[in-house]
């Protein structure tokens, strides 16, 4: 009997399901912060569930010894060793697709949160305070929406950001200008600094490699209108926050709302803490009760699917 090991939230029933299976399921949500009884249980498991925190490399992939399957109950891999996992033969799944809505809908509620600058003053109105003029904020209708990457994310935006009547432009460097998809999206392709230049908001959908870390600099964050604002709901070593901290306090920057940090959880103290009309969230931009359904059962399924064709 193959055993799965499955150190992070799922949906119940998609554990159920794996049961249902024959399998021998070793559930514990909170087993990301057991790391020695992790590692035992690696010793011997045939596949490892994992979310974002669980860090399959290193010491771990070493103990995982009989691994044969690694399940991400979402999208960005790089917690992963892919390629190590590649080296060994081990078959890595992520939830592609599962959790797009999620994500596309809270960046729109960014979007509109961030222009109005209103919902940050509830406590105010809840005090007999009536600051009517100094909350008047802006719209999004006819504003330009700058998508930095254009993967299945980024058009999940696009499709949901054109009935408010906002102009979309993205930059990709892996979709070619001629490719059909920005036609059929409506998005017109630009450079990353035309993209920086001329939106009002940019929306960040790439993954986190050598080539993204701390793509948006102090010197690219300069280049964007003091009225713009930065929606992250990808990975935190993508934005030097430092910079955009200094961006937002200084004036040269409208606002930001964050769901990912360079370090998770955000450091008490961090220069974005007190930073004006910046939105922070705790890496849940894909994570609701809906897609949490979707995500984990598309991997209990794929899941099962690669360890029955492996017997």
């Amino acid at each position: 009997m193959a055993t799965i090991v499955i150190s992070e939230f799922m949906d119940p029933r998609s554990v159920e399901f794996l049961k249902t299976r024959h399998f021998d399921v070793v559930y514990d949500k909170d087993l990301v912060n057991q790391p020695e009884r992790l590692l035992q249980l690696a010793a011997n498991c045939d596949a490892l569930i994992v979310r974002n925190k669980t860090q399959v490399r290193g010491q771990l992939l070493a103990a995982a010894k009989k691994l044969r399957v690694v399940g991400r109950l979402g999208v960005g891999l790089d917690n992963i060793d892919v390629p190590a996992c590649t080296e060994r033969g081990i078959t890595v799944i992520p939830a592609t697709g599962a959790n797009s809505v999620s994500v596309a809908e809270y960046t729109l509620a960014g979007l509109l949160m961030l222009a109005r600058g209103c919902y940050q003053r509830c406590a105010e109105v809840g005090e007999g305070k009536w600051p009517r003029e100094s909350m008047l904020g802006g719209e999004i209708y006819g504003k330009t929406l700058g998508l930095l990457g254009f993967g299945g994310i980024a058009r999940e935006v696009a499709k949901r950001a054109k009935p408010f009547g906002m102009h979309i432009i993205a930059h990709d460097p892996f979709v070619a200008d001629d490719a059909p998809i920005w036609q059929e999206c409506g998005v017109t392709p630009v450079t990353l600094d035309a993209l920086l230049s001329q939106s009002d908001a940019v929306s960040i959908h790439v993954p986190l490699t050598d080539t993204t870390r701390n793509l948006l600099h102090a010197e690219r964050i300069a280049l964007m209108k003091n009225t713009a604002c930065i929606i992250n709901t990808s990975r935190g070593g993508i934005i030097d926050e430092l910079a955009l901290a200094k961006a937002l306090k200084t004036g040269h920057l409208g606002g930001a709302m964050l769901d990912v940090f360079a370090k998770e959880p955000l450091e008490a103290g961090s220069p974005l803490a007190d930073a004006p009309n910046c939105l922070l969230t705790p890496h849940i931009a894909g994570v609701t009760h809906e897609s949490n359904t979707r995500v984990s059962s598309m991997i209990a399924e794929k899941v099962a699917a690669a360890l029955t064709e492996d017997n």
